[in-house]
């Protein structure tokens, strides 16, 4: 990618930055700016209007999941390699894209070597005191390396979720399935605890959890099944209090981190007006439902946050139909329906979709292939690109029509109007683009996301 983020100078001219889904444009700005003048007359055309005074909610960021897997590969290339995929990941200046958010797992997710978490044990053992919690347990590569991604931008917010409590806290004793016991939800939120204060020592604060990943899924190696009523049962009771106890009050903390079929889960936990109090709001994927599902919750509790945390892409599909997929649900979709936050999956995989566990998920492609030390980015790349290098941390959604293409807009903090527009047709679509009393003509090629960029 060969690429500035000098806008021009010119008053209300934005730049434009597309990506293609033949990938003749693979996020690479345009020669020619896209110039505003006054109003024209209507003559039929489709307008996308962006309403700056209609403010919504405050984006905190876009990003990936870093999954061991995604350290272990990043950590084996050449130093000046490694570093230089860090500046151009995680700073959005130059080529940068300005990657704000991450996610980890509490111990193993599928897309590490193994399953494991801090305290394994032998069969029959218990460590109820967590004298054998070991931060270094497994994926041993991901704090180093997040240390050197927080020394380039130390304002990149974290939200950690568990796919698994150890194997000794769970009522069939094993990585796949079961549930947490009972008589265990005080020390698997002491778990929580010691996790957070070990990372914090190694200079890594992490700013949101939430208890379980897709807390439905009995199939995945590791997974925790964790009903809606035991979700909101373990943060009323145990870790809510649990967090404030250890001065850990600013975590935050998310319910559900599942799919979009199931609302009646995270308004089953915030219906419980003890447990409420300590969540700041839910978390999403679109592995099912629909993306206009957190729009019912919003309304429902206008007062949390929505995370989108998580989509996979997979080996089986095709860069062209993935990026209009993901732009449309996920990226436009998810901000449009009150994200504050919309992460992609897994940062990096091998040319095999590996690493992974025994029984996790094979076909997981990373936004970056990473092949001894060649790179080679992917469609999730250039989905997350298209919003994080723009719309940075602060950015403010601003209303638009939709009726044109599917499309989203933002004010960010030092002044810049961010629109990105989709055009998922078989044909070239002409519009305009109106700001104020100026309008701007547009025409986008068939299966192309564009990002318009210009000062406030």
């Amino acid at each position: 990618m060969q690429a500035s983020d000098t806008l021009t100078d010119i008053p209300l001219a934005a730049t434009v930055w597309q990506t293609s889904a033949d990938q003749t444009w693979l996020f690479e700005p345009q020669f020619e700016t896209l110039a505003f003048q006054s109003e024209g007359d209507d003559i039929g055309q489709s307008t996308i209007t962006i309403n700056p005074e209609q403010q919504r909610q405050t984006i905190e960021g876009f990003g990936y999941t870093l999954t061991g897997g995604s350290a272990l590969l990043i950590s084996r290339l050449p130093a000046a390699v490694r570093q230089a995929l860090l500046e151009e990941l995680f700073l959005p200046d130059g080529d940068g894209i300005g990657v704000s958010f991450l996610r980890l797992s509490i111990g193993a997710s599928d897309l590490s070597e193994r399953s494991y978490s801090y305290d394994d044990l032998a069969d029959d053992e218990t460590d109820f005191e967590l004298a054998r919690f070991d931060l270094q347990a497994g994926d041993r590569e991901v704090v180093p390396l997040l240390q050197a991604i927080l020394a380039l931008n130390p304002a990149i917010k974290i939200i950690a979720t568990p796919w698994s409590a150890p194997r000794w806290m769970k009522t069939n004793a094993a990585w796949v399935g079961g549930s947490l016991k009972p008589e265990c939800q005080p020390v698997y939120a002491a778990y929580f605890v010691k996790y957070l204060l070990a990372m914090r020592a190694r200079g890594i604060a992490i700013h949101a959890v939430t208890p379980q990943n897709e807390p439905q899924n009995y199939k995945n190696d590791p997974s925790m099944v964790m009903s809606a009523e035991e979700q909101a049962d373990f943060v009323r009771l145990h870790l809510g209090p649990a967090l404030a106890d250890a001065g850990l009050a600013e975590v935050e903390v998310f319910c559900w981190d599942h799919n979009c079929d199931v609302p009646e889960y995270p308004l089953t936990v915030l219906a419980d007006d003890q447990a409420r109090a300590y969540f700041s709001g839910s978390a999403w994927h679109l592995y099912g439902g629909d993306i206009a599902v957190l729009s019912q919750i919003h309304a429902a509790h206008p007062d949390k946050k929505l995370y989108f945390t998580e989509q996979w892409v997979g080996s089986d599909g095709q860069f062209g139909g993935d990026l209009l997929w993901h732009v449309k649900h996920v990226l436009i979709g998810a901000t449009r329906h009150w994200a504050s936050v919309v992460l992609e999956w897994n940062l990096a995989s091998d040319p095999h979709c590996r690493p992974h566990t025994a029984g996790g998920e094979a076909r997981c492609v990373g936004a970056l292939t990473i092949d001894g030390d060649q790179i080679t980015r992917n469609v999730a790349y250039y989905i997350i690109a298209h919003a994080a290098k723009w719309v940075r941390p602060g950015s403010l959604r601003l209303e638009t029509d939709a009726d044109a293409l599917p499309n989203v807009a933002f004010l960010t903090p030092d002044d810049r109007i961010v629109l990105i527009v989709l055009n998922d047709t078989a044909e070239t679509r002409d519009f305009r683009i109106r700001y104020r009393d100026l309008d701007a003509p547009a025409s986008l090629a068939a299966g192309t996301v564009a990002t318009y960029v210009w000062r406030a």
